[in-house]
């Protein structure tokens, strides 16, 4: 789950990462109160106006601005807040920005240099083990940094169990180039972010730029989180920053059925059960000429009240010419899906583009037999090939 940059720092701060300090706002009267506070209480001479989106590259397409005074944070309020904002991450259609975070500008100036570092927190699934991916080129796309001058990335790998090691924590700092002051607050620094990672349940945060300022104090500048779903289980007061006007309205839909649910750009809706047959049935369908229009995959307990909501998403989509339905009959049985089909059917009405159902394992008879007695216009398979070639048959 995509968290905004203003909750990802409310959700560092709870773990004493330093962030600068800022605080979302709606309008741009809330940007000024905000900002008026903040000059007030950190006696900064810069104010950061941000959009807050859930995609990267903002500032190159204009959704930051450094204000020098209220009446430029009310001028870049007015212009941000609105505004369709079209980033390397967004696509062509871009985002509408709903909301600004007004921030400590903390690029002040002082006895040394200011620099931005990279850090940022994932699971090696490989390796099972947490990996701090490190660089003291911050500030850019990481990837460039890869690419052009690998050896300015570092890695420390964390065993899942336990916290970053104080050992650890000064090799990074060391690795950063730092010394003194700013080498005892980054140390400070990725113990905590670690902590932050690990009590959240996060599957990944990146901070880019950490920023060391000249006054060697040590922030997280911004703020990328992404939270593991399958946690939010223990983590239900994070569920709180779920945005669901950021995400696609038929994924989103999809949650409140319990459905595994990705659409795609193809031609050919499929529902399925399990991840492992959705992947095959994928295959099957570009093999044979058509292109998956999305993942759904409806889990062990299929009922027709979920076989009615997959049909429905499915159905959203214009550009579906055809449905498959590819069920395994283990945990769910082929006769409870084919009596959810049917009453799909009767709940939805007519469904005008051929569907496609091919029923294996516990009462695959049976099931089939509902779906031929029930006089509905539908295609029965029994093996993946013939799935195939109908699909092929239906999207000439």
């Amino acid at each position: 789950m995509n968290i905004h940059e203003y909750q990802g720092k409310e959700l560092l701060r709870r773990y004493g990462v330093p962030t600068p300090v800022g605080k979302v706002a709606f309008s741009v009267e809330e940007a000024l109160i905000v900002a008026k506070q903040i000059y007030e209480d950190t006696e900064c001479d810069k104010i950061a106006v941000k959009a807050q989106i859930h995609a990267g590259g903002r500032g190159k397409g204009g959704g930051v601005k450094i204000a020098g005074s209220l009446d430029d944070v009310k001028l870049y309020s007015e212009s941000i807040l609105g505004m369709n904002l079209i980033t390397h991450q967004t696509g062509s259609e871009g985002k509408h920005v709903g909301k600004l975070l007004i921030e400590q500008g903390v690029y002040y100036d002082g006895p040394s240099d200011v620099k931005e570092f990279y850090v940022s927190i994932l699971l090696d699934r490989k390796k099972g083990v947490n990996t701090i991916i490190y660089s003291p080129e911050g500030g850019m796309d990481i990837e460039e940094v890869a690419e052009k001058t690998p050896d300015k990335i570092f890695k420390e790998e964390v065993k899942p169990e336990g916290d970053l090691l104080p050992f650890q924590a000064r090799r990074i700092a060391s690795n950063l180039g730092l010394a003194g002051s700013a080498y005892k607050s980054m140390i400070q620094f990725v113990i905590k972010l670690y902590r932050a990672y690990r009590g959240s349940d996060a599957s990944m945060i990146e901070i880019n730029p950490v920023l060391k300022t000249s006054d060697d104090k040590v922030y997280a500048a911004d703020a990328k989180i992404i939270l593991d779903d399958n946690a939010l289980v223990r983590q239900s007061e994070l569920e709180n920053y779920r945005d669901l006007s950021e995400e696609d309205e038929a994924e989103s839909e999809a949650t409140l059925h319990g459905l595994n649910f990705v659409k795609l750009d193809g031609n050919v809706g499929c529902m399925v059960n399990g991840a492992g047959l959705a992947m095959a049935t994928m295959d099957m369908i570009k093999l044979s000429g058509g292109e998956p229009a999305n993942f759904l995959d409806v889990g062990g307990g299929a009922n027709a009240k979920t076989v009615e909501a997959g049909f429905r998403l499915i159905l959203k989509d214009k550009n579906v010419k055809a449905i498959l339905v590819n069920i395994f009959g283990g945990i769910v049985r082929c006769d409870r899906v084919a009596k959810g089909i049917t009453e799909a059917y009767k709940a939805i009405g007519e469904i005008n583009v051929p569907v496609i159902v091919r029923l294996q394992g516990t009462n695959a008879e049976e099931g089939a037999e509902i779906i031929k007695s029930s006089g509905l216009k539908v295609h029965s398979a029994i093996t993946l090939n013939d799935a195939a070639d109908i699909v092929k048959e239906v999207i000439k």
